[in-house]
């Protein structure tokens, strides 16, 4: 079932959900299956899996040049949500990406998708290797999310790489983009940046899915600003709750985004990680309460593997 259609079918109620990672390779499929059976009882519709793009190492050869090295350390998306739909049966929702992909593999994997009865995606650009200054696009791939989602809704339309227009093979993907209450960090202005997201809805996106934010007010704001520049579509608040004193730094590091003062200070009075998780989870409860009186659609949290947080803050939420 298509995301929309399991926010239109809860009449306002607000949905549960998470993201979570394939394990890292050498690790069965036992390991996400046990990140995911503590949560079920929250009945979420759908589970996000992401996807991540080749990285590179550099290794010295015998004559003392260097020798880069491609590989890729989590096992397949697509072979990940087959998995979790046949075990849970839930929606799973892959994650595209433009790095480490090209426009054939991504068509390829789209097929594939189709054929599992996969109904929903996530259009991402993705993020640049550890190794690059920036983001540098793969050989043959697509540079912005932009491209990413108009290759889905060609295929929507019946339009492939390759073959004339053939309207009897058309796929039928709900399609989700990113939002950023805070800005997209590479974007100059929050007005350009909401050019570029009207651009995605107009280009066919179906639904939103925001960054993490700690301040209910720049989502508040946020859904406020898409409402006036004309989208119109569900918008999805992203969540992750503190559970290290290091993401106060690490986080705003990574995501470029605020952790609210009086988080911060909590945070910093805290004795030992422990003490962290109980503040981060605290605030996190009394965020997703805020947020849900709001009337947001879905409740979407940022697991990583670990989900014992988010069962707490559920526990008190639904």
């Amino acid at each position: 079932m298509k995301i929309t259609e399991h926010i239109a079918n809860a009449n306002g109620k607000t949905l549960f959900s998470f993201e979570l990672l394939p394990p890292v390779k050498g690790s069965g499929i036992q390991g996400i299956f046990n990140s995911i059976e503590p949560l079920m009882e929250f009945k979420p519709p759908f589970i996000d899996v992401t996807s991540s793009r080749e990285d590179l190492v550099y290794k010295e050869k015998s004559n003392g040049l260097l020798e880069r090295v491609v590989y890729r350390k989590r096992p397949g998306t697509v072979a990940v949500c087959a998995a979790i739909m046949n075990r849970f049966k839930v929606d799973a929702v892959p994650h595209l990406i433009c790095g480490g992909f090209t426009k054939e593999e991504t068509e390829y994997a789209l097929i594939d998708l189709q054929f599992l009865g996969i109904d929903n995606v996530l259009v991402l650009r993705g993020d640049a290797r550890k190794t690059d200054p920036g983001f540098i696009p793969t050989p043959g791939g697509h540079m912005y999310a932009t491209d990413l989602l108009k290759q889905v809704t060609d295929m929507n339309n019946g339009v492939y790489l390759h073959e004339y227009h053939d309207s009897s093979h058309k796929t039928n993907f709900c399609i989700g983009v990113a939002g950023y209450p805070e800005k997209h960090f590479e974007s100059p202005n929050l007005n350009t940046d909401f050019k570029h997201l009207k651009k995605k809805i107009d280009d066919g996106a179906n639904f939103i899915v925001t960054q993490m934010f700690y301040d209910n007010n720049k989502y508040f704001d946020f859904v406020n600003r898409c409402r006036e520049n004309g989208i119109n579509v569900p918008i999805i608040p992203g969540l992750k709750p503190l559970t290290t004193a290091k993401q106060l730094t690490v986080l705003p590091k990574i995501f470029h985004i605020d952790i609210p003062e009086d988080l911060s200070n909590a945070v910093s009075g805290c004795k030992n990680d422990k003490e962290v998780k109980e503040v981060g989870i605290e605030f996190m409860i009394n965020q997703c309460k805020e947020l849900v009186k709001f009337g947001v659609p879905v409740l979407h949290f940022y697991t990583m593997g670990n989900p014992e947080p988010t069962k707490r803050i559920a526990q008190a939420i639904f």
